[in-house]
């Protein structure tokens, strides 16, 4: 590896010269007059939180998981099971059982984001160490086996009777095949995506990264369809089509009073997906939902800034048009306690090192 090679690996480098991992900030600050505009032609600065009536602040900020699972459909969603902190483990441990949850399992904080605070649970230690580091109440789900993992963005505007698809994120983990002479630190090393994982991945497990896969042999090192924990976003919204809309339009409508948000969805294919069989719903997002599909390497971020102002348009107009129909928006007191409790949170989840 030359000279150049070995700078632009740099993870500063890596941020710097791809926007995909620029900071929140640094991608929505050139934009955010528009959203102020909106704000103002609602008269509002909190109109989002009347998007989604029946979820917490409309679901843009510390929406609770254990309000909206509920809401989700039955027999589409993995077996969840909620906890509050602290908790004691042996009690932990005997609901798992008695619910017939098996290893391995995903640990979630209740209230998150971005993969922060998710950890794959593969035994009973794996649960004793997640609580430790729970801060947050939380929730055990069960692991999901379909190999295929998309976040689709959906909206429908009150009064219509269908709704519409407008972008799909498709979710490639992380992952190495091995050679056989090669750690597997080594063959993180050779890809730039890889290497942000680093870090965090030799403070978690730091055994997995002296492991020599045989040549041939694949394996997912971060099993998590998180943009921030190393999955590649790719854009699939050309998947979009009518057999698919029809589908997730149905299950959508079935979540009362959902019109704006994105479903994190693991499935076997899409010949299966687009007729409603062999998926599982492990998160519905609101108001806050990003359009994740921007995050594919090959778009530029003027695409990206496109795609976020098209989807606060939908959100304007869907919280206006509820709004009519007396749903209210937060008030200046509210929205500043839930920027506070967002700050609080976020400080909880950053100490829980996963």
């Amino acid at each position: 590896m030359n000279w150049f090679q070995r700078v632009a690996n740099r993870p500063f480098f890596i941020r710097l010269f791809h926007w995909e991992y620029w900071s929140f900030n640094t991608i929505y600050i050139p934009i955010y007059i528009i959203w102020i505009w909106l704000c103002l032609r609602a008269r509002s600065f909190f109109f989002f939180a009347a998007a989604n009536p029946k979820i917490k602040n409309g679901g843009f900020l510390n929406e609770s998981k254990k309000d909206i699972f509920p809401l989700i459909p039955a027999g589409v969603h993995p077996k969840t099971i909620f906890f509050s902190t602290p908790s004691n483990v042996d009690m932990v441990l005997s609901d798992l059982k008695k619910n017939g949850l098996h290893f391995p399992l995903i640990g979630k904080p209740d209230i998150g984001g971005r993969g922060r605070g998710v950890k794959a649970l593969r035994d009973e230690q794996d649960v004793k160490e997640y609580l430790k580091m729970a801060f947050l109440d939380f929730h055990i789900q069960e692991f999901v086996p379909y190999k295929n993992e998309v976040g689709i963005f959906y909206y429908r505007y009150p009064g219509k009777s269908n709704g519409s698809i407008s972008g799909i994120v498709g979710k490639e983990f992380l992952k190495v095949i091995g050679d056989g002479v090669s750690s597997i630190k080594q063959l993180l090393l050779k890809d730039k995506r890889a290497i942000l994982q680093l870090e965090n991945l030799q403070e978690t497990n730091p055994d997995l990264l002296l492991t020599v896969l045989p040549a041939g042999e694949e394996r997912v090192i971060v099993p998590y369809g998180n943009h921030a924990r190393g999955a590649k976003f790719l854009d699939y919204s050309d998947r979009v089509n009518e057999k698919l809309t029809v589908t997730i339009d149905r299950i959508c409508k079935m979540i009362p009073e959902f019109y704006f948000g994105r479903l994190d969805i693991r499935f076997s294919s899409w010949e299966e997906l687009e007729q409603g069989l062999n998926f599982s719903i492990i998160e519905v997002n609101g108001a806050g939902s990003e359009p994740t599909h921007i995050y594919d390497p090959r778009h530029s971020v003027f695409f990206a800034w496109k795609e976020i102002v098209r989807h606060w348009v939908i959100l304007w107009r869907i919280s206006r048009m509820n709004h009519k129909l007396g749903i209210p928006y937060l008030t200046m007191k509210e929205g500043i306690q839930m920027f506070k409790e967002d700050k609080l949170n976020s400080e909880k989840l950053a100490a829980m090192k996963v």
